[in-house]
């Protein structure tokens, strides 16, 4: 059994300090790795405020790339949602994060020397976690952290761990005393010519399971010395649950797909991804995945559905990945 990583819950006091309050310095987050990756023109950044700690990360294809989102549950925290991206920003801060996709989109527009012409606008997407939970501040990734995070950016490496939007998200919060710290992890596969990259960020209420049906991360009951799957507590009326969770997914690949094609390639992967965190879509989540594509290669002798159920252990790795 992995060691347990127990949260600290916030006290939600009234009068903490925020973004206008403190001298706050854009660092990087690194976490503990990287997972390399091999998809030409895509770039990833993360940078942090450490008085939060919160953070977030950007996905940046500097060409563009056709995109489908795949939004579920009762707590959504989105912006653009746009079906062509340049960027993808997820951050911590809740709904006062969504800030940080902005600077993303400042930064982009600086780099095109303002030019507005309409094929020069730059688009940006961005999703946020609830992740005030685990801290007693009301510090959130705003504009400035978000333009960090892009200058930051490095072609072919995911920074996995407590880092960028996953630097204070939890799991398993069947009620906070148990919780554990999550994280974003990362997981890429090649089949073939076609390739695919799938990195979340866990700060879910579900807990997260591995391969062999057992829970890794969340739950944790100290005074048995292990972690207990959610549906026990349920069953037992001995919790109602945490408000304030979500995961969120990118995935990019370089097949080409039709529209319909890539957003239900999105929808299979999302859905699988039920496997790895239990529960997952719920009331209380605002799960959100977007799917990228660079359109290099056609798929050769597999089926999208093939191809969707591949990408969906790759997935189950990124989850898997954030969990360690």
């Amino acid at each position: 059994m992995s060691a347990p990583r127990l949260a600290t819950a916030s006290a939600f006091a009234p009068g903490v300090p925020s973004n206008a309050d403190l001298a706050l310095t854009p660092l990087r987050s690194p976490g503990h790795g990287v997972v390399a990756f091999d998809i030409p023109g895509v770039y990833v950044g993360t940078a942090e405020y450490a008085e939060g700690p919160t953070g977030c990360t950007v996905v940046h294809v500097p060409a563009g790339a056709r995109t489908a989102v795949d939004a579920r549950g009762g707590a959504v925290g989105l912006s653009g949602g746009y079906d062509f991206n340049h960027a993808i920003c997820l951050a911590g801060g809740s709904v006062y994060g969504l800030e940080a996709a902005a600077g993303v989109s400042a930064e982009l527009l600086a780099r095109r020397q303002n030019r507005v012409k309409w094929d020069e606008l730059q688009i940006v997407s961005g999703a946020v976690v609830y992740d005030f939970s685990a801290r007693d501040n009301a510090v959130y990734p705003d504009a400035a952290l978000g333009r960090a995070a892009l200058r930051h950016a490095e072609e072919g490496f995911f920074p996995i761990g407590r880092c960028g939007a996953g630097r204070s998200a939890t799991v398993g919060k069947v009620d906070f005393a148990r919780a554990e710290y999550g994280g974003q992890g990362a997981a890429f596969g090649t089949f073939g010519a076609a390739k695919v990259l799938v990195a979340t960020v866990l700060n879910a209420v579900g807990v997260i399971v591995d391969r062999q049906g057992e829970i890794v991360r969340g739950n944790y009951h100290l005074s048995e010395g292990g972690r207990r799957h959610p549906s026990v507590d349920y069953a037992a009326s001995a919790s109602a649950g945490v408000s304030g969770n979500t995961t969120l997914t990118v995935l990019v690949t370089n097949v080409r797909l039709a529209d319909r094609e890539l957003s239900q390639l999105a929808r299979q992967v999302h859905s699988s991804m039920h496997r790895g965190i239990q529960p997952f879509h719920t009331d209380t989540d605002g799960d959100v995945l977007f799917a990228l594509t660079t359109d290099e290669v056609d798929l050769d002798g597999l089926k999208p559905t093939g191809f969707g159920a591949l990408a969906s252990e790759v997935a189950w790795d990124a989850i898997l990945c954030a969990a360690e």
